[in-house]
């Protein structure tokens, strides 16, 4: 009994750590004052100023870059990575093993290296930094998370129903449409979805491959914010959108896995 107190004690107090700094920025996005933690009155003028065009310029360009760069890097690194994935699958044994592990090298270095490395990579063959080479950049650190996504799928499907197709006069590209993406497809959207969140989160790989031609990101924008010595107040109202946007989304895709396991 007292085991049980403590582990749920302990639970509850790991997500109060967790997700205390976020309803903290939520609370005081419905004030006026500057300071975050100097409450001033409820008010949503943070909220509606977020929006007028022309109030914050900057931080609605890096927030339209940071989401155009979040959905084509997530968008062509789901099809690079469920392709990959496919052909890992059907590798042999040893063969997958070494590809897998090359795979994940990607994901267990640290950020700071992909970006030095992708980097001098740009700067070594004359392209010019900017919005393509974040978008590359992105692409290349977003496909092995999205592989790690589609192979477990690929793993529980029955290797008999690809064959069936086959010898049922359907061509391989017909058999890959409609019998193993079809089976494949929460993972592609689990990939999909851990893309666009490591996007938008990126820091480390995006001030490397950015540039100085004046694109910024959130990322980018909030760090040179804070260097200025302060935040900008709309930055709250932001990051509380985003984070019920985001919670909405996941209620929404757990609802309907429930259904379909229900069925």
């Amino acid at each position: 009994m007292v085991k049980k107190i403590l582990c749920q004690g302990y639970l509850w107090l790991l997500l109060l750590l967790l997700y205390a700094p976020i309803f903290i920025i939520m609370i005081y996005s419905f004030t006026e004052a500057k300071v975050l933690g100097n409450w001033t009155g409820f008010s949503t003028k943070l909220y509606s100023s977020l929006f007028v065009a022309g109030t914050h310029h900057s931080l609605t360009n890096a927030l339209i870059n940071t989401l155009s760069i979040a959905l084509i890097a997530a968008t062509v690194s789901t099809l690079l990575g469920s392709i990959t994935a496919i052909g890992i699958f059907n590798l042999r044994t040893r063969a997958r093993k070494a590809i897998s592990f090359v795979n994940n090298i990607p994901i267990l270095n640290g950020d700071i290296i992909i970006g030095i490395s992708l980097f001098l990579l740009f700067v070594s063959l004359g392209i010019p930094q900017g919005y393509t080479t974040v978008v590359l950049a992105h692409i290349t650190f977003c496909t092995p998370y999205v592989v790690l996504s589609v192979l477990p799928r690929l793993k529980q499907m029955n290797p008999n129903i690809y064959e069936a197709a086959l010898d049922l006069g359907a061509t391989p590209m017909q058999a890959l449409r409609k019998v193993i993406v079809p089976e494949i497809l929460p993972g592609m959207i689990s990939g999909f979805m851990l893309a666009v969140t490591l996007s938008i989160d990126d820091f480390a790989v995006t001030v490397f491959t950015i540039g100085n031609e004046g694109l910024e990101t959130l990322s980018t924008y909030i760090y040179a914010d804070a260097r200025k010595g302060g935040l900008t107040p709309e930055l709250r109202p932001l990051s509380t959108i985003i984070f019920v946007l985001v919670l909405v989304l996941l209620v929404i895709i757990n609802r309907r896995a429930g259904k379909k396991k229900e069925a």
